[in-house]
């Protein structure tokens, strides 16, 4: 498959600004791969597929504020500064990007607050992802991690163009969300409702909670035409043995089991036993997944509507089939269904 192969032409009047109003009242489009049936629901619906001992795998990460602004030393100008990953708690080491990259050099020092009494240095240039901060903090650790938190900003992706208001904090972020450590949303995870997660309890459907953690490898744009080319950035995984337990009994019994989101599949798909069996796994996954592809764990997913040429999109060929996605895109854009991270839903069976 080439890059090409990815492109449709998407109005940016579907790009979703704000989130529907109710967590479970966003839309789902529904693809039945065997039958290549396409019906349209609202999220709520979801219920309606599930039975009894099905196992819906969500992924529990926390996204954190990762986006700080502050001020350059000496001059004042403004630069953004997105946390990426922390390297080392002890010496308050980060991976970040800085916008704009071009005004930052190797020893510039950054101020946070109104106080400025958060202070980051600039220690290395190189890194592939953009630059290693120092942060120089006299308190805790516990201290440090407060004060980054009272000055971050909810992580909204670029595409959002208004400011971020005092409700993203909470709806960018799914109800069941843990294990903090994300730099973005598991999208399809949002439109889960404490209420429909009830019913489908009720219903006897079984939750079992693994952990990516999204960095913004999930978003990079992929450079190569040729796809067996492009490298994806690593994410950190958990599965626990419980969860792994959960999922592989459904796996066995021939139930639904239904990956919530593409990073809820690249976590299953990154410890899969030669018997086709999820194992138990704590580490890094760097796993891309493009048509075609053999899926081992998952018989369903759930996932948001993605854009041109993501990695998102590339999965989601591979799950349902590269020509019914196709098709099904074109009919999500004449009924206006709405794009990327607040966005509708689609379930694949």
């Amino acid at each position: 498959m080439k890059l090409s192969s990815f492109h449709f032409d998407l109005p940016e009047e579907l790009l979703a600004e704000y989130p529907a109003p109710n967590r479970d009242e966003s839309r789902l489009m529904v693809l039945n791969r065997e039958k290549k049936t396409i019906e349209h629901k609202m999220f709520k619906d979801l219920i309606d597929y599930f039975n009894e001992d099905d196992v819906l795998v969500l992924n529990n990460t926390k996204v954190f504020p990762a986006r700080l602004f502050g001020n350059k030393e000496k001059t004042g100008a403004r630069i953004e500064v997105f946390l990426l990953r922390e390297l080392n708690p002890e010496t308050r080491l980060w991976d970040v990007l800085v916008d704009p990259a071009r005004k930052i050099r190797i020893g510039n020092k950054l101020y946070f607050g109104d106080d400025e009494s958060l202070v980051a240095e600039v220690i290395d240039n190189t890194t592939s992802r953009g630059r290693t901060l120092r942060f120089l903090y006299d308190g805790s650790y516990e201290e440090f991690r407060s004060k980054l938190n009272e000055l971050g900003q909810t992580p909204l992706p670029k595409y959002i163009k208004r400011d971020v208001e005092p409700e993203d904090a909470e709806r960018y972020q799914t109800i069941y969300a843990k294990n903090e450590g994300a730099v973005a949303a598991p999208t399809a995870g949002l439109h889960f409702s404490k209420h429909l997660m009830k019913r489908l309890e009720i219903k006897g459907v079984h939750f079992s909670e693994v952990t990516l953690h999204v960095g913004l490898g999930t978003f990079s744009s992929v450079e190569v035409e040729d796809l067996s080319k492009h490298k994806m950035d690593s994410e950190e995984i958990a599965i626990s043995a419980e969860a792994a337990k959960v999922i592989n009994h459904g796996v066995a019994t021939k139930r639904r089991v239904c990956a919530v989101g593409t990073t809820a599949m690249r976590a299953l798909e990154s410890s899969v036993s030669s018997n086709h069996t999820l194992n138990p796994y704590e580490g890094w996954t760097n796993k891309f997944v493009f048509p075609p592809y053999e899926f081992s764990i998952a018989n369903a997913m759930v996932t948001n509507l993605h854009t041109p040429k993501s990695t998102l999109l590339m999965m989601v060929s591979a799950f349902a089939g590269h020509d019914f996605i196709k098709e099904a895109y074109q009919v999500a854009i004449k009924e206006k269904y709405r794009f990327y991270t607040y966005g509708d839903a689609m379930l694949i069976i």
